[in-house]
């Protein structure tokens, strides 16, 4: 590996820059690498996939909050409705059959891939033109219903596209594929955050989602020019009991076996690392638009400038779990994140201030993804060869799933005691998330990871 090599060069009294030549050598190889990777189609097609993939997410989620908010439904059915988003966590439980079962069809003409995959971006999009034909403040459950098909929808499409990656290149190639997925999605969460605020600040909400709608053809253009691939056999059907062994007992048992009763903490963990950031996260468009923020401000703040803030913070955290270590990186993400809260709790104190506006989100967004890479640096060094797909799955549910069934209530919270207490309390959640932290150095056998080190899994956050 690139970093361990350096530093073996290093310690070995040797130079990289005294003649010129290994640092030459090394630049050599990563032009042909590039150029390599430059001209292979599927690096292409990720990019473009993954803009469908990170289309969908926001506006059913941060996006849609905002829309409500600003046609004056309540902050508590708000937070409920951030219940739809639980597709994404729980889409394991109907990727089993998205593996076996080929439409009619489709199926014979694009493959089992591809055929999922264009049927769930034609439903994303007109789940979207759906939504954007309705008006939440008369017709709510409408509005819930779009929501939850859009949700169902894109769920499905990330699980055939996370399949069609794996099936379609080498192991040494995924690496460069999940960068250029990251990068489409990234791209997407821009378009579907700014990009909609800014089209419904000058147009209205409707032509914000049509529009939205029209960009999926971008997902559905890709998903017809990607290369035809043949989807892995699953293997035979041996009963629901036994696929729930394979699933999740053994997976789990493997845990136990490794961990111990230390693994009651290292869970513990888990649970609550990321609950005041999922928390605070659903009502943060809310308090934009109670403090008389426009649409257009939200939108370069927050979906264009906040999104490059949270890339440098990703990228911080990684350097400082290969500087620092884990412990350390994962101690200083769990403070940092959770003590920005206070921050929103200031504005919503100052009202209308978009210097400190910046400030809040500049340090909630660095911290926060500084914090998600070094939960996701831990969660891939709890995981053993045998079962690391699998148990990155289980703990990545583990996180994820008390963060949104606690951000439901989130609206009854911010009704009941304000803004300012809101956040206060949901930044108080990093006192057990340190304590923690600290605790798990005292764990038997538990050994801090070298610096430099890679996880066992490496696996790239979706927000």
């Amino acid at each position: 590996m690139p970093g361990r090599t350096t530093r073996a060069m290093t310690a070995a009294g040797k130079t990289t820059s005294g003649t010129g030549r290994p640092a030459a050598g090394w630049v050599a190889r990563t032009r042909a690498t590039l150029r390599d990777v430059a001209a292979d189609r599927r690096m292409a097609m990720m990019l473009v996939l993954g803009f469908g993939a990170g289309l969908p997410i926001l506006l059913v989620f941060a996006t849609l909050s905002a829309w409500l908010r600003s046609a004056g439904i309540e902050r508590s059915s708000i937070g409920l409705l951030s219940y739809v988003s639980l597709a994404y966590t729980l889409k394991f439980l109907w990727a089993p059959v998205i593996d076996r079962l080929d439409l009619p069809v489709l199926s014979r003409l694009l493959g089992r891939r591809r055929a999922w995959m264009l049927l769930s971006q034609i439903a994303v999009a007109a789940g979207l033109i759906a939504m954007s034909r309705g008006d939440p403040a008369t017709s709510l459950g409408y509005t819930v219903a779009c929501a939850l098909v859009i949700a169902f929808a894109s769920a499905t499409q990330d699980i055939v596209v996370d399949g069609w990656r794996i099936d379609s290149a080498p192991t040494e190639r995924q690496g460069m594929m999940l960068a250029s997925y990251q990068l489409g999605y990234s791209l997407a969460r821009i378009c579907a955050g700014a990009g909609a605020l800014f089209v419904a600040d000058a147009f209205g909400w409707a032509p914000a989602y049509g529009a939205m709608a029209l960009l999926m053809l971008v997902a559905l253009g890709g998903t017809l020019a990607a290369p035809k691939v043949q989807a892995r056999d699953p293997g035979p059907r041996r009963g629901w009991r036994h696929a729930l062994r394979e699933a999740v007992v053994e997976p789990f048992a493997d845990l136990v076996a490794r961990k111990g009763t230390g693994l009651v903490l290292i869970l513990a963990l888990i649970t609550v690392y990321r609950l005041p950031d999922i928390v605070s996260g659903i009502m943060a468009n809310p308090l934009y638009i109670d403090m008389q923020f426009t649409l257009s401000e939200i939108a370069t703040v927050s979906k264009v400038y906040g999104v490059w803030i949270g890339i440098a913070g990703a990228f911080a955290g990684g350097i400082a779990v290969s500087r620092l270590g884990l412990y350390p990186a994962l101690l200083i993400g769990g403070i940092a994140a959770s003590a920005s809260n206070l921050m929103f709790a200031w504005l919503a104190l100052a009202g209308h201030d978009l210097p400190l506006l910046v400030a809040s989100i500049s340090i909630d967004n660095f911290a926060g993804a500084f914090a998600g890479t070094a939960l996701i640096a831990y969660m891939s060094s709890l995981t053993s060869p045998a079962f690391a797909a699998t148990q990155y799955a289980l703990l990545s549910s583990l996180y994820a799933l008390p963060g949104k069934f606690v951000g439901g209530l989130s609206g009854f919270a911010v009704e009941s005691l304000g803004y300012p207490v809101f956040f206060v309390m949901t930044a108080a959640v990093g006192i057990p998330v340190t304590l923690l932290c600290l605790g798990l150095r005292l764990l038997p056998g538990e050994t801090e990871p070298a610096p430099g080190a890679e996880p066992a899994q490496d696996l790239p956050a979706r927000a």
